[in-house]
């Protein structure tokens, strides 16, 4: 085998030219569903105590507008006042539910589509402060802080869909903070975005803001940008019935809907975890019931958010072992019943980006992504158990995600990938190694993957380059990008026009316009 001439030139060349999709190592989508935590007999188990606590137990404080479309479809309004769920009737909403679901991006690059094992990465919380790792402080969180959150993810390829990371501490209505968490969040990227509203009302007015972005509400219905993230449901198994009238309105707008059960096990759902996985999914398809008694088939994203209790201290831990391992398990039910289905992992438990962060955001993360888990929200940039987010971890975070896709893509064997030629060559030729060969240099990309900010130097190269700090670089790319990345997929024309209609409080000169 004749050596390369200039390999290491070729290389460093070949790993800075941009790569098309379809030979980076991971893409959007990767298909997980290789660790089942759960055995069959176990499926088997939590998916009767589901429909068993739907049928016996039931929810509290339905609305009336739930009450009538539910019962309407065969649900039981017990002398108690709990809205049950027949098993007939549960069975029925799973089969009208909305699969292969796609999550439109307002640039059609960043659709995803959320079936079967496909495993994407999303942002999300509502944290009420910023973790400045620049100034070792935590501060309160402002409408600037969101749309620079939005900015950054925006720049980061492992991030495919930006769910809102914190609340807007600097609006005090709380109409004017909901439509500006979505004004916020839309302009600050053209992928996937979920947000959240306190009243029905709030969504109404919002969907006519959209509307005027997607181009009018045909265009909107065709390819909603945006999904709802809502809590309608008050674990343990009680509806809470604003959140129910947000539901309705983003049903009938034509939003997509991330239906969110979020109990802590050990305080709102079971210590136990198979009790804590199955209430999480009892609550969650008891809104699919809802969701589809409005309209069937509406697009319906299976959000069982089951998190772990401290109980030593009863504080919520985000960070711990059990965290991954429980969302892992509602990501096998997942696969079990065939729903676009999302869960919260990769929070941590630390104050801001170090050791403990790092570790606690991998080892949760990993087994519901190898588990198949179609959306892991909270993924990224989130510290002390969702209480604060930190811009610039998202870029740190970046190379976990990617990291953990390229776990999650496994091995491909065939007669190539196994390198029996290219073995042969290299021993029998002399070469003695497969630095430089054709092949190596073939799969360089496509194989492996490459982080942005890890550093793989020697101690000699990371001294002469000035011994440089992981989070000192992403605090200066942080810097770059929100210095330099202003998107305008939203045009100056329709932004002066929203800002016309709508109380926006960021002022033009903040997004890159007049």
């Amino acid at each position: 085998m004749a050596r390369r001439s200039g390999g290491r030139q070729a290389r460093h060349a070949l790993r800075a030219a941009p790569l098309a999709e379809d030979v980076k190592p991971v893409n959007p989508g990767e298909a997980g569903g290789n660790y089942k935590p759960l055995g069959d007999a176990d499926v088997a188990a939590i998916n009767d105590n589901i429909f068993r606590i739907l049928e016996e137990v039931g929810f509290n404080q339905a609305t009336p507008h739930c009450l009538e479309t539910c019962t309407a479809v065969g649900a039981v309004l017990g002398d108690d006042g709990r809205l049950r769920f027949p098993r007939a009737v549960v069975e029925k909403a799973l089969e009208q539910a909305e699969r292969n679901l796609i999550l439109y991006g307002q640039d059609p690059k960043y659709d995803r589509e959320i079936s079967g094992t496909k495993v994407h990465f999303a942002t999300g919380g509502a944290a009420v402060m910023i973790a400045d790792s620049a100034n070792n402080a935590y501060r309160e969180s402002t409408a600037k802080d969101l749309y620079n959150l939005s900015r950054i993810v925006d720049t980061c390829e492992h991030i495919h869909i930006f769910q809102r990371m914190c609340v807007l501490r600097d609006i005090e209505d709380n109409y004017e903070m909901d439509l500006n968490t979505t004004y916020c969040s839309v302009s600050g990227t053209s992928k996937h975005v979920g947000a959240s509203w306190v009243d029905h009302q709030h969504v109404e007015k919002t969907l006519k803001m959209l509307h005027i972005i997607a181009g009018g509400e045909d265009k909107w219905r065709a390819r909603p940008f945006v999904s709802q993230s809502n809590c309608f449901v008050v674990p343990p198994m009680k509806f809470a019935e604003e959140a129910l009238e947000c539901l309705r309105v983003a049903v009938e707008g034509g939003m997509p809907v991330l239906l969110l059960s979020a109990g802590q096990a050990g305080a709102t759902t079971p210590a136990c975890l198979a009790g804590a996985v199955s209430q999480a999914w009892a609550e969650c398809l008891g809104g699919l019931v809802y969701v589809n008694a409005i309209k069937p088939g509406a697009p319906a994203i299976l959000g069982t958010w089951p998190f772990v209790s401290d109980l030593r201290t009863g504080a919520m831990s985000g960070g711990s072992p059990e965290q991954g391992l429980i969302s892992a398990a509602c990501a096998q039910m997942g696969t079990h019943f065939d729903l676009p289905f999302g869960t919260a992992c990769g929070m941590t438990d630390t104050k801001l980006p170090d050791f403990q962060g790092g570790a606690e955001r991998a080892h949760t993360l990993m087994p519901p992504a190898l588990a198949g888990a179609n959306i892991i929200y909270e993924s990224a940039g989130m510290y002390a158990s969702l209480l604060g987010a930190c811009p610039e971890s998202l870029l740190m975070d970046n190379d976990i995600l990617g990291a953990t896709l390229r776990a999650v893509r496994g091995i491909e064997v065939n007669e190539d990938t196994m390198g029996f030629e290219n073995l042969k060559d290299v021993c029998l030729s002399g070469t003695g190694h497969y630095l430089g060969s054709d092949e190596t240099l073939k799969v360089m990309q496509s194989e492996y993957i490459y982080p942005d900010f890890g550093d793989r130097t020697s101690p000699t190269v990371w001294e002469d380059g000035g011994k440089p700090v992981m989070l000192e670089l992403a605090i200066a790319k942080r810097d770059e990008i929100l210095s330099t990345h202003f998107p305008k997929h939203i045009s100056d024309e329709i932004d002066t026009k929203i800002r016309e209609q709508f109380p926006i409080h960021l002022p033009p000169d903040a997004v890159g316009r007049g």
